[in-house]
């Protein structure tokens, strides 16, 4: 039995629950975190030192931090599907799995806290317009890799696309003006519908 604790709206839970759909697995999610706190007791302290989320146990075996659980669910159970076993391609998809959570998420959390979880009148603008434009950069990245193939992981779907696709489903939502990017976005909109992004990113922006 598969169960994966955290709130959907972080989008660390977000791509594991994207994976776990994707891979047509039975699992039971249990809301934690945030509002709903749950985070400080002694059981979940041993499910996680770090008291965060998401956690995932599959059949006794517990896991933390997001993008190993997503390589592991993807391994274990998305051969050929969502996980390449090829190398350098595995490589090459595997690095836009540690360079969302790296580069892409850090540099976009300013703008993400202070547009969409602060009150306007306390926003620091100068802040959010730095984030922004450091986001920019990081969208053209993108936008010339998926110029050149369908998916950042090459011909197939993979976890990169999943990693990255929450994070650009945030960038898609924010209350801005952005530049064209159109191989990013028609990127972005073969990839979410598909069942897990349904299911993890059906919810407003949060």
């Amino acid at each position: 039995m598969i169960r994966i604790w955290g709130r959907l709206s972080s989008i660390n839970v977000q791509k594991v629950v994207w994976t776990a759909v994707d891979l047509e697995l039975d699992f039971t999610r249990l809301d934690a975190g945030g509002p709903f706190g749950g985070l400080d007791t002694p059981e979940y302290g041993l499910l996680n030192p770090n008291r965060l989320i998401p956690v995932l146990e599959d059949d006794g075996f517990v896991m933390w931090e997001s993008n190993a659980i997503v390589r592991y669910l993807a391994e274990r159970y998305g051969k050929n599907k969502l996980w390449i076993d090829a190398l350098p391609a595995r490589a090459k998809a595997d690095r836009w799995v540690d360079w969302q959570a790296t580069t892409f998420a850090p540099l976009m959390m300013p703008a993400f806290i202070g547009l969409v979880r602060t009150p306007e009148e306390e926003r620091n603008e100068l802040a959010i317009a730095d984030s922004l434009a450091q986001c920019g950069l990081l969208i053209n990245i993108l936008e010339r890799e998926l110029e050149q193939r369908p998916f950042l992981g090459g011909e197939e779907f993979s976890i990169a696309d999943i990693a990255v696709g929450a994070q650009v489903h945030r960038w898609f939502h924010l209350p801005i003006n952005r530049a064209p990017s159109p191989a990013l976005r028609a990127w972005y909109d073969r990839i979410i519908h598909r069942p897990g992004a349904v299911a993890a990113l059906g919810q407003p922006v949060a």
